[in-house]
């Protein structure tokens, strides 16, 4: 099986990652403290401070952290380093950055062009280049048990930490909150949920992105092939595998545009919000990530040391791909990198073609935790109690609800406004979910993306087919 490198700016193949003398790491940690101290001073008018000044000394420590990049040679150093730039960019110019979503939204325009044949490719591959379909069926039923699983428990921890934290009890709730308009999007029913699943149209279904119906698509497909004779399986065994690996590169220069649109992407965030948004609704932002925290090291974490996984190659191994789904909230910005990512940590092409894009659908661990917090938050802005039961009719509302609905657009709002007016809760609080939804998108993006990788990695390990020496390379 071929191994893919996607290379950082500057970096080739026989150029490994270098290291930074210790010098510059404590010079540059030096400089941090000093400019941090300044805006404190600042801040709390212990000693005033011009406002051009902390500019700058803000601006030369970024200049800093680029040379540390420049040395480092590694795209995941630059993406975090362009976030970082991004927040600083969209703080000081925030007219100039609103203006900048178009470069970010080439990057997830040339991304989803990827998706769609690479799926393809790889899904047929596994399929009918080794022709059990029997492991097909087993890891069909296997990635659903582990996904329903995790997922249920993510509703819960959400349903917990709002009725320990109480977000919505005494917000104020400003003017320009309650004056936007919501855009009008039809509820879905049972039916339309199960149709969404499978495509009418397969080219449809490629140019709105249903990651799932191009998944049914694939395995179906995959499965026609097996079942040809030798003289006609081959030569589309070959063209998948040839499609794949053209993808992949396709993947690699693509990356390239990463820090940039990276950057773009959180410049114009901060740029259209602000930093203000924090305050009225810290305890909110507050409650959500704080229990995303408490589900990656209460859940997820147990999880990979049960099944021996090595940790730290894994954080490593999936750091890049998350740090794309934060900056961008799209977890299909990070799909192609992460199925690259896990296949060069141990986990086999066929496997990890099938377990994320399915994950991507029914395990979106992130997105489910979100949606039972966010529906409490939505009952204690709006005064009304709900008692326990209720609250766990709605987690398991919201268990089935939440599932294969993902490549509907916009689809936790979907899911939210359909949960609340099923159970008699006022639409209008989700005005201020909204103004914040950037925000809390970021969060819940990053985690889907984590637990889906988790997911491939546990259902190798199920299949024995999982390569230690790959991942503690």
């Amino acid at each position: 099986m071929t191994s893919h490198t996607i290379e950082a700016p500057g970096q080739t193949s026989s150029s490994p990652k270098k290291k930074v003398a210790a010098r510059y790491i404590i010079s540059m940690l030096v400089l941090l403290f000093l400019v941090s101290l300044m805006t404190v001073l600042n801040h709390y008018q212990i000693v005033v401070i011009n406002k051009t000044v902390l500019i700058v000394s803000r601006w030369i420590f970024l200049a800093v952290l680029f040379g540390y990049a420049a040395m480092k040679r590694s795209l995941t150093t630059w993406i975090l380093i362009s976030m970082i730039a991004g927040t600083e960019f969209g703080f000081d110019f925030p007219d100039i950055s609103l203006n900048l979503n178009v470069i970010s939204q080439i990057f997830l325009r040339l991304i989803k062009t990827i998706i769609a044949p690479l799926l393809f490719a790889t899904i047929v591959v596994g399929i009918a280049g080794h022709s059990n379909l029997k492991q097909v069926g087993r890891m069909g039923w296997k990635s659903l048990l582990y996904f329903e699983i995790v997922s249920t428990i993510a509703l819960f921890i959400g349903l917990f930490a709002i009725n320990i934290s109480k977000a919505g009890i005494g917000v104020v709730v400003p003017d320009t909150f309650a004056h936007k308009e919501l855009q009008d999007v039809p509820v879905l029913k049972g039916a339309d949920v199960i149709l969404h699943v499978f495509p009418e149209n397969i080219a449809k279904a490629i140019y709105d992105g249903q990651v799932l119906q191009i998944v049914i698509f694939s395995i179906i497909f995959g499965i026609a092939v097996a079942m040809l004779k030798d003289k006609f399986k081959r030569p589309m065994i070959v063209f998948s595998e040839a499609l794949s690996e053209t993808m992949f590169k396709f993947t690699s220069l693509i990356m390239y545009f990463a820090p940039f649109a990276v950057f773009a992407a959180i410049a114009y965030s901060i740029g259209q919000m602000g930093l203000d948004i924090f305050v009225n609704l810290f305890k909110l932002l507050a409650t959500l990530y704080v229990s995303l925290i408490v589900f990656l090291v209460g859940v997820l974490l147990p999880i990979a040391l049960a099944f021996k996984i090595p940790v730290r190659k894994f954080i490593a191994a999936i750091s890049e791909p998350v740090a794309i789904a934060f900056a961008t909230t799209s977890s299909e910005s990070a799909l192609p990198v992460a199925m690259e990512r896990m296949e060069e940590f141990g986990v086999p092409r066929k496997i990890v073609a099938f377990v994320m894009p399915t994950g991507y659908s029914f395990n979106l661990d992130g997105t489910t935790l979100y949606l039972s917090l966010a529906t409490i938050f939505v009952a204690q802005i709006s005064g009304i109690h709900l008692s326990f039961e209720k609250q766990l009719l709605i987690v398991f509302t919201l268990m089935l609800t939440s599932k294969g609905v993902a490549a509907v657009p916009r689809a936790s709002l979907v899911i939210l406004m359909a949960t609340a007016s099923s159970f008699g809760l006022p639409i209008w609080p989700i005005y201020i979910i909204l103004g914040i939804d950037e925000l809390m998108d970021m969060a819940r993006t990053s985690v889907n993306v984590i637990g889906n990788c988790l997911a491939t990695v546990v259902i190798a390990i199920w299949e024995n087919e999982f390569d230690p020496k790959k991942a503690n390379a």
